[in-house]
């Protein structure tokens, strides 16, 4: 009988640590991104262009060449009137958050953003565009 309780208050306890490691690492990455975000809203594209992986940050160079590819290709991050995490799924070696943004327009987008952990914690290493643009809200 003790084996029993043992192993059930073992399985409880691990499936607590996991829960939790999950919930940290939602957190983490939601972080990453609302912050890239508000930095964004901020028009502090050095700030936003610290949230790149280092592989993002060798491509675009400086925090100037950045901003013109997300002014330009990206509005809706740049400009959001809300923000909507969704699923997250990990895939060799990077997790995917979906994100639903809507624009000042009310329009929707859906975008899917490939974290990858580094050093310096969840950064973003690429954004994709899932579908295009909804109707308005």
């Amino acid at each position: 009988m003790w084996k029993i309780v043992s192993r059930m208050l073992g399985g409880i306890i691990l499936a607590s640590v996991l829960s939790f490691g999950v919930a940290a690492q939602q957190a983490e990455i939601e972080g990453t991104i609302g912050a890239q975000i508000e930095a964004f809203k901020a028009d502090d594209f050095e700030q936003a262009f610290t949230y790149a992986t280092p592989t993002l940050q060798r491509l675009f160079q400086s925090p100037q060449n950045f901003q013109r590819m997300v002014t330009t290709q990206y509005p809706m991050v740049w400009r959001p009137t809300e923000v909507r995490y969704l699923e997250r799924k990990a895939y060799e070696g990077s997790v995917f958050q979906k994100v639903q943004i809507t624009d000042a327009k009310g329009v929707m987008f859906l975008l899917l953003y490939q974290m990858q952990e580094t050093d310096a914690g969840w950064r973003i290493a690429g954004v994709q565009f899932l579908e295009a643009p909804g109707a308005s809200v």
